[in-house]
């Protein structure tokens, strides 16, 4: 089986060398060719400098997978390959794109009775080797046509991949799985630092968190990235406390007022996104670490 993937960031390189090591023969296109080049030289895929050339590279039904930041890059990208697609060909959407975009695009692609997958993904800078949770939405006949490549994503054939819903259903599944982030990030992040807090007790958070993380009720992945950085550094005086958010903790709270669902957890942890970014606060560089570690965001020193 043969697909295209275009954007090859930190996320879609490792999906495209999870594919190729998986048997899924990649034609990739990126902005910058230099990745292009590496992947085609160390796992085999086919490379292609123009998204023309790339669908030049497929045969019928052509599968072009976007891995692109959400917003107008992913825009411009869809309109670009709308008008160069036949009945019966399909396009992925594997970013963190708004749901209503999905539904819209879906919808243009319908009229020509061309296909529209809306990807969910997570699972940061370790899908490569622990593979991807994906959340996708769309007709069950281009699902069906694509789970080949689900089953090599994900970490088993048989896990971590689900057909959520029509259109949409996939990022807005996304959507709210990183509201729920915000808000767990956000309560490990404060109870460690009233652990610090307590100095009377000279508390190890390495030691705590390694600690929670065998048979605990709050065991879990962030718990275990935050004791691999920890037993590294606690202080983390040369990490920068201000947290960016993506976009998704927003989409999540602006849902939670149309729906008139209170979500305070959710909302409040979007908030303390803002504040990060007018103090310097320990919990904020956990926050900042915790983003780091499972998605390889950019951490900054004090002060930049």
């Amino acid at each position: 089986m043969r697909i295209a993937l275009i954007g090859l960031g930190k996320m879609g390189a490792n999906m495209a060398r999870r594919l190729c090591r998986g048997g899924i023969e990649v034609v990739g296109n990126n902005r910058s060719v230099e990745i292009i080049n590496q992947l085609a030289e160390e796992e085999g895929l086919i490379p292609a400098t123009t998204p023309e050339a790339m669908l030049e590279l497929l045969k019928p039904p052509r599968i072009v997978w976007m891995m692109l930041p959400s917003g107008d890059v992913t825009e411009t990208m869809f309109q670009r390959l709308h008008p160069l697609l036949q009945a019966g060909d399909l396009i992925i959407d594997g970013g963190n794109a708004n749901y209503h975009d999905s539904q819209r695009r879906a919808q243009q692609l319908a009229e020509k009775n061309q296909g529209f997958i809306d990807a969910g993904t997570s699972g940061g800078v370790w899908g490569l080797e622990n593979g991807y949770c994906m959340m996708v939405g769309g007709e069950t006949q281009y699902v069906r046509l694509i789970e080949p490549v689900l089953k090599v994503l994900a970490p088993a054939p048989d896990k971590g991949w689900a057909h959520v819903g029509p259109a949409g259903a996939g990022h807005f599944t996304k959507m709210i799985h990183n509201g729920i982030e915000y808000g767990m990030m956000q309560a490990m992040a404060e109870g460690l630092t009233l652990l610090k807090g307590k100095q009377e007790f000279a508390l190890d958070l390495a030691q705590i968190t390694e600690l929670w993380r065998h048979g605990s009720v709050v065991r879990s992945w962030l718990l275990d990235l935050c004791a691999d950085f920890l037993s590294e550094d606690q202080k983390l005086e040369n990490i920068s406390a201000y947290v960016a958010d993506s976009g998704e903790g927003r989409w999540t709270i602006t849902e939670s007022i149309d729906q008139g669902i209170p979500a305070p957890v959710l909302a409040l942890a979007l908030q303390m996104r803002f504040a990060s970014q007018q103090s310097n606060s320990y919990a904020n560089r956990l926050l900042a670490m915790m983003r780091n570690a499972f998605g390889g965001h950019a951490v900054g020193k004090p002060g930049k």
